[in-house]
């Protein structure tokens, strides 16, 4: 099945079984590997991506499903060449060990901050709430988003 999906600004064409999950079709058939499977169940996050600018788990997701609309993986928040406020804040915040759930916590955090651009340390729990972290207790993903929301704010006063 011939399938159009919009994947971080580019028109991606392709022909796909209809069975395929948009997990697979963005690591194996694009080789954008910063979506990561991890238990193919919803249960960890690994895989989140944005579709239409809202999280969703991509391993349980059908890449036909997306025919049509737009895909945000985490090779996406980078923009000329620059790091996303969210990926510097992580950096900066050490909100990271591993990496295996940071590019789905990261698309969490940008989706959270386009609707929230001020969250409480409370509202970032909660919306991270569905991606599993193994490595860092939270603490520092927290402030790592709350991080990127002052940084976005600010910028957003300075333009």
């Amino acid at each position: 099945m011939e399938i159009t999906v919009t994947v971080n600004g580019t028109a991606e064409t392709r022909d796909v079984e209809p069975r395929l999950l948009l997990v697979h079709f963005l690591r194996d058939v694009l080789g954008l590997t910063g979506t990561h499977v991890g238990c193919d169940t919803t249960g960890c996050g690994a895989c989140t991506v944005l579709l239409d600018g809202a999280p969703i788990k991509s391993c349980t997701l059908l890449a036909v499903q997306a025919d049509g609309r737009a895909v945000t993986t985490v090779e996406g928040l980078i923009e000329n060449g620059q790091l996303h406020p969210i990926q510097e804040a992580f950096k900066e915040e050490h909100g990271l060990q591993c990496g295996f759930c940071t590019p789905g916590m990261m698309l969490v955090a940008k989706a959270l901050i386009e609707s929230n651009p001020d969250p409480s340390e409370e509202e970032v729990r909660w919306a991270i709430s569905g991606n599993v972290c193994r490595c860092t207790g939270y603490t520092n993903i927290v402030k790592a988003c709350r991080r990127a929301a002052a940084q976005i704010r600010q910028a957003e006063v300075a333009s």
